[in-house]
């Protein structure tokens, strides 16, 4: 049984799987398919980091991701996108968050792709806890209200500049 095109899960990531969704949902016409990973670095803010553990409320991030989905489709009207990210713990080199995103053409697939993870870190539920030598913190968690048309404005000048 395939996947879903939109998934909180504690089990490893498959891009791979991701893209045959996508593609599975976006028809013939695709003649370009961005992908992007989020992967667990070792090093941030001069920390060793040895691993991370995300929290997430799973219903309402998969609403999240449908609406990150629905908002890209209106800016890039032919653009079809897919999110999975994990929950508990990840460890350095794995994937924490994967997008594909397909379209007829590149630039669309490109933008929308960077748009979705913006959108991720301004209004997803989803808390990151970083483990490194020394302690943990919490370091992340959506902060923009979801309606935010200004937030969502951000999201979109980054995503195309």
């Amino acid at each position: 049984m395939a996947a879903p095109r939109f998934l909180v899960t504690d089990a490893p990531l498959d891009s791979g799987e991701l893209t045959r969704v996508v593609l599975d949902g976006a028809g013939p016409s695709i003649g370009g398919v961005a992908t992007f990973l989020g992967v667990v670095r070792d090093v941030n803010l001069g920390r060793r980091v040895l691993f991370l553990e995300y929290e997430a409320y799973e219903p309402l991030a998969v609403r999240t991701f449908e609406q990150i989905a629905s908002e890209a489709a209106s800016q890039w009207t032919d653009v079809t996108l897919g999110l999975h990210h994990r929950t508990g713990r990840v460890e350095i080199g794995e994937a924490s968050v994967a997008i594909v995103a397909a379209s007829r053409h590149r630039a669309a697939a490109f933008g929308a792709c960077r748009y979705a993870i913006e959108r991720v870190k301004q209004i997803a539920p989803i808390w990151k806890r970083e483990h490194f030598e020394g302690g943990d913190v919490w370091v992340e968690g959506a902060t923009a209200n979801p309606a935010d048309k200004e937030a969502r404005a951000s999201a979109l000048r980054t995503a195309c500049a």
